[in-house]
């Protein structure tokens, strides 16, 4: 089955939000499951640029936050809402992800 597995990420004070919301879009579905992902804790690097409106950090000076990165599978029926969802959900004034396609068994 063709489908797509997006990477989110996420400031871990939102990551169950998102989770949620894309949860609640279609994602996460993998057989007789739901809400599937797999997180991984880190530290995300950034410097707002001047025009940004940052939700952590000020224009200009690097930034370290403490982040999640939320892998989850969705079909491709579901592909916009998920994003919408995700986007609606995130804290980030541009959220940082990536999807592609992926063949599940």
């Amino acid at each position: 089955m063709t489908a797509y597995r997006i990477d989110i990420y996420v400031p871990a004070s939102h990551a169950e939000a998102v989770a949620d919301a894309v949860f609640h879009a279609g994602a996460g579905r993998i057989g007789c499951y739901d809400r599937c992902c797999f997180t991984i804790s880190g530290t995300g690097r950034f410097r707002p640029l001047p025009g940004s409106n940052p939700y952590a950090g000020h224009t200009g000076e690097d930034e370290f936050a403490d982040e999640v990165k939320l892998e989850a599978v969705f079909g491709e029926s579901v592909r916009d809402a998920v994003i919408a969802a995700l986007k609606q959900a995130h804290p980030y004034e541009t959220p940082a992800f990536q999807y592609w396609k992926v063949e599940l068994e």
